[in-house]
């Protein structure tokens, strides 16, 4: 690991860590993160030449994690509605455009782009106030310390012993190697962390280590998602923010995948109980 990348790293757990433990300065970092995932993604858009609305774009995208936070439901199915009042907005705006061209391109990669950034980081705020209190931390320590344990051990394994790529056309740096290192990386990560999992659910340690083999896998088809991105976009990464680690989408491209994962299993499990 270079020095560039050890300091950004340094940075990104000091902040994650205080985000964990203060809702406010958890709130305000997701927003951030937020508005530059979208910024990052429709830059990389423009680029190819696709017409999109990159500020209703951002601005739509911020109002969800904001929604999410304070609770706000206009109706039982806010986001549903939220979503088809966003795709008439858009619809709207390229009825006043002068140039049809692309117009079905920049419409459908303009709401791809809030649902893919926006509302999947926003699944973070669904698992930390999933169960009250303390608990509701636990859960969202657990899913980033999975999570990121596993892009930690993909990088450190496979730029060690990896030898066979897994998958160029996509991500010519990553290897098989370092994949099935992820992966063991992400369930020890969670069999360390079992004490995060409350005792309610009543998991076991090879449950919880499976857990974090399948969220941990999770987690990298997100990474390997982003990279699919970028390759169209021709680029190596999303920005340049975080010297050493690229830019914001690098940088949360795994949760994207396995927060709403996470969320999705933990609720189940909770209504069976």
């Amino acid at each position: 690991m270079n020095r560039e990348r050890l300091i950004s790293s340094t940075i990104m757990i000091s902040i994650a860590v205080g985000a964990v433990l203060n809702p406010w300065v958890f709130i305000i970092v997701l927003l951030a993160l937020t508005m530059g995932g979208l910024y990052e993604f429709f830059y990389l858009i423009q680029k190819k030449g696709i017409p999109i609305y990159s500020y209703t774009g951002i601005l739509a995208g911020l109002l969800i994690p904001l929604s999410v936070f304070s609770r706000f439901e206009l109706t039982p199915h806010w986001e549903l509605l939220f979503i088809v009042l966003l795709l008439l907005l858009i619809f709207l705006l390229q009825f006043v455009r002068k140039d049809n061209t692309n117009a079905i391109v920049g419409i459908s990669t303009t709401l791809f782009g809030i649902l893919y950034v926006s509302w999947f980081f926003s699944f973070l705020i669904k698992v930390r106030y999933l169960l009250p209190g303390v608990e509701g931390v636990k859960l969202l320590a657990f899913i980033l310390l999975v999570t990121k344990g596993g892009d930690i051990g993909a990088l450190l394994i496979g730029s060690r012993w990896g030898r066979h790529f897994l998958l160029p056309r996509i991500s010519p740096g990553k290897t098989v190697e370092g994949s099935l290192g992820g992966l063991a990386f992400s369930s020890l990560a969670a069999v360390l962390g079992k004490t995060l999992i409350p005792a309610q659910f009543g998991f076991s340690p090879w449950h919880i280590a499976l857990m974090g083999v399948f969220f941990g896998g999770v987690g990298q088809m997100g990474d390997m998602s982003e990279s699919l991105i970028k390759r169209d976009c021709n680029v190596k990464d999303s920005g340049k923010l975080f010297p050493g680690l690229g830019g914001v989408l690098d940088m949360i491209d795994s949760l994207l995948f396995s927060a709403p994962a996470f969320y999705f299993y933990m609720s189940s499990v909770l209504t069976a109980h």
